[in-house]
């Protein structure tokens, strides 16, 4: 990574995510959060079904490789998206107020970072 300095080019090196992530803003780190966020709990959700990746695009008539790009973060489904997905799962999205404190997935230093809720149906 390039950065400037009295304009004088320096390049660091950088090893891990979390140093990665202090290059970013505030914004780009929430949205990087939350695509974790949301990639993290749809595995949890397709794990604790037991499915794989294809059992799951069987259900739903999606493809494997778009259940893939969605699970590694690559892309944030759209809402209807994710709701075909967690349908099948006994998921559902929810909108839910924000906590006064919440701890952020990644780095201490992030500022606040909602995390979005799936709720299991019930039956």
């Amino acid at each position: 990574m390039k950065g400037m300095v009295n304009n004088m080019i320096i390049e660091k090196t950088i090893n891990t995510f979390d140093e990665y992530m202090e290059t970013l803003d505030v914004i780009d780190q929430k949205r990087i959060n939350l695509k974790i966020a949301i990639a993290s709990k749809m595995i949890m959700a397709r794990n604790k079904k037991g499915l794989s990746q294809h059992e799951l695009a069987e259900l739903t008539g999606m493809k494997q490789p778009a259940i893939a790009r969605m699970e590694s973060f690559i892309v944030v489904p759209r809402v209807d998206t994710l709701n075909a997905y967690l349908q099948p799962l006994g998921y559902k999205v929810d909108i839910v107020p924000i906590a006064e404190q919440e701890v952020p997935i990644h780095t201490e230093p992030l500022a606040t970072t909602k995390q979005p809720t799936i709720h299991q149906n019930a039956g």
